[in-house]
């Protein structure tokens, strides 16, 4: 039994197929100068710049590639110049996070550095953010659904957040329509990221019975529908794939995560890889090493056990002794690329190993891992 319990969840949530298109309006009475986050084809959200200019003055800002410093700075100026009093992001989990973080330090006295973790001050955002909409057209990173924005730092080559309860998005538009026809390759790394979010805050030490309860919801679906639309672009699945990402970015905020994601923004730093596809590759190894730590330790493996059982299931076609192994077969039988094709050289997994040690989501992860199991972990996913 829980004795407390603090939820965070974004103020608002639609989700449903062709929500996306009723919602003008509902953006347009949260500000009316806007700012329009998209990615690299402003023609995909050309409808909505088109009914938001009905009502609202819109300026738009391209993220074509997960957002780095460089990036967030010259949007946050772009707000600041065109005075934006909302601001709106298409697209997926890079495009959501780079409209969350300019929406959370528009008005905020200082540079982005000093409000960083890890490669930055840290300090607390001094102003509201402004009001924040989301609305996903990939299924994997839940970002629709955080409290922190991932930001590139490539002079520190590392990806770290940028994170305040207070950039918890006000309106999330959840349309899986918008998702369909996804290219296969992010259907697949995304979709898997999504998987691994709900499977760390299920494992985490902090989990709570609401967070188990997104988990056991979302997770048999998602599941399914990654094998169906690895073979086929496929209407349910996709619906499932969407309500899997935004249940795993409601339970990753108020669980934290674990060790992939603990390395996760360590070799995306280091390597500029995509985020989906590290975590995709370093699933099946990560749970196989904290099931045995876990049992070295004495701690209870029933819930890890839960998890074997039911990729065991999912994956019973593939070769291995048990679900992590059956998953890592799956995974790498479906083009995901190995650490070393990712770009990560053997001779710095020692270093990753101890960088990633710092990571908040590391704080998460079910058992306290040792260097050897860290560096295990890495060494099997290469």
């Amino acid at each position: 039994m829980t004795d407390s319990l603090e939820i965070a969840v974004p103020r608002r949530i639609v989700f449903g197929r062709g929500k996306a298109r009723e919602m003008a309006g509902e953006i347009g009475r949260l500000g009316r100068r806007v700012l329009l986050v998209h990615g690299s084809r402003p023609e995909r959200v050309s409808w909505l710049a088109e009914e938001l200019g009905k009502s609202c003055i819109v300026t738009s800002v391209a993220c074509v590639k997960e957002p780095d410093l460089a990036l967030v700075e010259r949007a946050v100026s772009l707000a600041r110049e065109h005075a934006v009093d909302i601001v709106v992001s298409v697209g997926g989990g890079s495009v959501i996070d780079l409209g969350k973080a300019v929406a959370g330090l528009a008005g905020a006295s200082g540079g982005v550095l000093d409000y960083l973790e890890v490669v930055g001050k840290g300090e607390p955002i001094d102003a509201n953010p402004l009001p924040f909409v989301a609305l996903p057209t990939t299924a994997g990173t839940g970002a629709e659904a955080t409290k922190n924005a991932v930001i590139d730092v490539p002079e520190k080559k590392r990806k770290v957040s940028l994170r305040d309860i207070r950039m918890l998005p006000d309106l999330v538009i959840v349309d899986p329509a918008l998702t369909d026809g996804c290219p296969r390759p992010v259907t697949l790394a995304s979709g898997l990221d999504a998987i691994t979010q709900l499977i760390e805050p299920y494992l985490s030490v902090k989990a709570t019975a609401f967070t188990d309860g997104l988990v056991d919801r979302a997770m048999p679906e998602a599941l399914k529908a990654i094998r169906i639309l690895s073979e086929r672009d496929e209407p349910r699945a996709r619906d499932a794939m969407a309500w899997a990402s935004l249940s795993s970015g409601m339970a990753l905020a108020n669980a934290g995560l674990g060790a992939v994601h603990g390395f996760a923004g360590v070799i995306g730093g280091a390597t500029r890889a995509p985020h989906g596809e590290i975590c995709a590759c370093l699933l099946a190894a990560s749970l196989s090493v904290n099931s045995r730590a876990a049992a070295s330790a004495g701690l209870s493996t029933a819930r890890i056990d839960e998890v074997d059982a039911m990729l065991s299931a999912t994956f019973a076609d593939q070769a291995g002794g048990n679900g992590f192994d059956k998953l890592g077969t799956w995974v790498r039988h479906n083009g995901i690329r190995g650490l070393s094709a990712l770009g990560l050289a053997e001779g710095d997994f020692e270093s990753i190993a101890e960088a990633s040690k710092s990571s908040s989501s590391m704080r998460g992860n079910m058992v306290a891992l040792s260097s050897a199991d860290l560096l295990e972990i890495l060494e099997r996913s290469a």
